[in-house]
């Protein structure tokens, strides 16, 4: 399979586990002490956006010691700069899994959407979580929000020349409107993900090319990123 086709395919990675589910963390993170991560999912609550029917009940992760106390900051993903709103709470959890990025320690990647707007639009939180021996915590390395409603998307290379690095597409805001894209690559340890390139798309909004931003990309991003 030629190498552009191995970076699409490794651009995807599996869903997250249906509710409710627990990962166990312990031993693939050699961590200090016991750890793991318990998603469950409440009950269906009335359209508190829409004020019609019903919509999936929160999310809830709880990323901490088993019996324990939650670590805050995994709440606090889909929470905008500006404070809570709306949007804040997690409704959907879209991804859960350990990942393992080229010549590092694993990774946990977390994606979790708010509920959806009046235009079908939703807020979507991706991160990525590294074991801190020293403090003996998951801190979080990589941390972004998007929208949907106008083909954004974060991406988590699973494999290949790019395995472990984010790629980033999200529209512009004057004409002609496209994407910036970025890729950002793992720091070392706890240490927070890089930002290694980032330039205006080709690819433009609404361009009647129906495969995702990324994918539409790939061979610019591989022409334009630095070699490591």
């Amino acid at each position: 399979m030629p190498l552009l086709a191995l970076l699409l395919v490794a651009a995807s990675g599996p869903a997250a586990p249906p509710l409710p589910a627990t990962i166990d963390l312990t031993r693939p993170f050699a961590t200090r002490t016991p750890w793991r991560l318990a998603a469950t999912q409440g009950p269906a609550i009335p359209d508190p956006i829409l004020g019609d029917g019903t919509v999936p009940g929160a999310v809830r992760l709880c990323l901490g010691h088993p019996g324990g106390a939650c670590q805050s900051d995994v709440a606090r993903l889909l929470i905008p700069p500006g404070g809570l709103d709306a949007y804040a709470e997690p409704h959907d959890l879209l991804a859960a899994r350990i990942v393992h990025p080229r010549d590092h320690a694993p990774l946990l990647l977390l994606r979790v959407g708010s509920l959806h707007g009046a235009n079908g639009d939703q807020r979507i939180a991706t991160a990525l979580f590294a074991y801190d021996r020293t403090a003996d915590r998951f801190t979080p390395v990589f941390t972004h929000q998007t929208g949907r409603n106008n083909n954004q998307e974060v991406r988590y290379i699973d494999a290949g020349p790019l395995a472990g690095d984010m790629i980033v597409a999200e529209p512009t805001r004057t004409a002609p409107f496209a994407y910036w894209i970025t890729v950002s690559a793992p720091g070392t340890g706890a240490h927070r993900y890089r930002q290694l390139l980032r330039y205006r798309s080709s690819v433009r909004y609404d361009d009647g090319d129906p495969r995702p931003v990324i994918y539409a990309e790939m061979p610019a991003i591989l022409r334009h990123l630095p070699k490591r």
